[in-house]
């Protein structure tokens, strides 16, 4: 039975079979394996995968280099994976599911109800289950354009999600814990707004709200200097809510930048 084998694309490729990693061959190879899988059952077409694999310079041999990538994945799953058919055109992977990604978007589904309900605490507390399925960066490690791209978007993903972690760490009381990663999220994406709203919400609940307005200060004159603009219509708005000293800000309320994690 093809769900005999268990699929993981949050990190390295993995097919798991009875708990033994199977030998999925060289990165090409891998990457064939990827890409199908991604697909969630569609077919692609040979030139289609080619440039998903070299992008606009293939090989001379690209099209038996595939051929060869198929067949060792065929013989790398073996009677118990799914099967990789050719359509006429070409490829399709038929009875097989991303597993690791079909968890993390039951999670989210459940961490989007909670928000959506205003239970900030179980909406973070689900949405760290969902974090920590990652290993690493989405098929990390495997070559071509076509993964490299969806690494970008899974990277957004992965951020929503951890910031979804932090909005919940901040509705159970877990300011000094979440400033501290947040400050470390902030430095590694300094333009980006969210963790900075998120920041100044963990700094302000702690009684350091001169910090908290720093925290703004800093993020405002960045902006500045990077994009030639000021913050946008939510972060200006939570400060100026900061200077008037809104109490409902001390409540456990989303006065959050940003959007929930899409599932």
């Amino acid at each position: 039975m093809a769900d005999t084998i268990r699929f993981e694309l949050l990190g390295p490729l993995r097919a798991l079979c009875a708990g033994a990693e199977l030998p999925l061959g060289p990165p090409k190879q891998r990457a064939v394996l990827a890409v199908l899988l991604h697909l969630d059952g569609r077919s692609m077409a040979f030139g289609s995968l080619v440039d998903a694999l070299w992008g606009a310079e293939p090989p001379v041999h690209a099209r038996n280099l595939v051929q060869k990538y198929v067949s060792g994945l065929r013989r790398a799953l073996g009677e118990a994976g799914p099967e990789l058919v050719w359509t006429g055109s070409g490829y399709r992977l038929t009875g097989a599911r991303i597993d690791d990604l079909c968890e993390r978007r039951e999670l989210l589904r459940s961490a989007i109800t909670a928000r959506e309900a205003g239970d900030l605490r179980r909406a973070g507390h689900v949405a760290g289950e969902a974090e920590a399925l990652w290993r690493g960066e989405y098929a990390e490690g495997l070559p071509g354009p076509y993964l490299e791209a969806e690494r970008r978007r899974w990277a957004e993903k992965r951020m929503l999600v951890l910031e979804a972690r932090l909005e919940g760490g901040i509705a159970l009381g877990r300011y000094e814990e979440c400033v501290h990663e947040l400050v470390r999220l902030v430095a590694a994406h300094p333009l980006r707004e969210r963790p900075v709203a998120l920041l100044m919400l963990a700094l302000y609940r702690n009684g350091r709200s001169s910090d908290a307005l720093l925290a703004y200060e800093e993020a405002r004159r960045r902006i500045a200097e990077a994009m030639g603009a000021d913050p946008g219509p939510a972060l200006r708005d939570l400060h100026a809510r900061m200077l008037r000293q809104d109490p409902a800000l001390l409540g456990g309320g989303a006065e959050m930048v940003g959007r929930a994690p899409a599932a």
